[in-house]
């Protein structure tokens, strides 16, 4: 394998809060793995309507104590008041961690789809930011949606919302994550052509059940191309194959992307560090 040349990209890891302390054991072990390879910060999600809110929290402490590597928190306002908010963000700077994954959040099921803000609450992820740069200097990161969020009205009015976010004092975009390179390079073009500065950060999924991959891209909006859904068919019966071509696959489209410059990757781990680790390894990157 030729070795690689240019600057070497900067990574960042998502991972989601344990349900039982034997997970939380080994989501910890799986970070402290992957905050070797020196990444730009790693993340921790926020369930739907806060439900994680403990957890998170409590993840990111562990974190903060354990890995040494920069931690951001997920925050979403839907479902919940300024006050609620607010403090959650404070917890978050009082343990250390300066930046903030800013969401909306999603509607919860009773609400049929349809997101209505809070009485008392931020209107939406515009206003969150806003709020969150008025309660301390936290970095933040919002969600950007290269093949649009399913909630929008279309495209362009999608992209402008994500320009509002940047404009609101964000720093950078994590997108949602896609299966080819050319759907990220076009969304990226679109958003420089209407003035969007910011960094947009490719989120990549490899897959791990295809399975769940496929009902993520659905719930999200993310296409599954054909050639994708016939690679995978019949591998969730052989794990281990199945983990080889997953980091084939997502390998590929990383390398493509930096071929095209793109010079930061944000990796949905999924808590485990095997795939992760070994995509940072082709990238050029070490444990340090």
């Amino acid at each position: 394998m030729p070795a690689q040349t240019g600057p070497l990209p900067a990574i960042s890891f998502e991972f989601f809060p344990a349900k039982t302390e034997k997970a939380a054991a080994t989501l910890l072990e799986n970070a402290k793995t992957l905050a070797a390879f020196g990444p730009q910060f790693m993340s921790v999600t926020y369930g739907a309507g806060g439900s994680t809110r403990d957890r998170t929290l409590a993840t990111l402490k562990d974190m903060v104590r354990e890995t040494g590597a920069p931690l951001a928190g997920h925050l979403t306002c839907v479902g919940a008041s300024k006050e609620e908010v607010n403090a959650v963000a404070q917890a978050y700077w009082d343990a250390g961690v300066k930046h903030i994954v800013a969401l909306r959040g999603d509607p919860p099921p009773s609400a049929g789809g349809v997101y209505e803000p809070h009485p008392e609450g931020y209107a939406g992820a515009v206003d969150l930011v806003r709020g969150l740069k008025e309660i301390a200097p936290f970095e933040i990161s919002v969600a950007a949606y290269p093949e649009t969020h399913p909630a929008a009205l279309n495209p362009q009015a999608d992209l402008e919302h994500l320009r509002a976010k940047i404009d609101a004092g964000a720093d950078r975009a994590l997108t949602q994550f896609f299966f080819e390179a050319e759907t990220f390079l076009r969304f990226r073009d679109r958003a420089a052509a209407i003035g969007i500065e910011r960094p947009i950060v490719p989120g990549i999924l490899p897959i791990g059940s295809a399975a769940q991959a496929w009902k993520f891209a659905e719930m999200c909006g993310a296409n599954v191309p054909k050639w994708m859904r016939d690679l995978f068919d019949g591998l969730d019966e052989t794990p281990q194959t199945r983990a080889l071509v997953a980091a084939t696959v997502a390998d590929r489209l990383c390398q493509t992307l930096k071929a095209e410059g793109v010079e930061q990757f944000h990796f949905y781990t999924l808590n485990h560090a095997d795939t992760a680790s070994a995509l940072c390894r082709l990238l050029g990157c070490r444990p340090l």
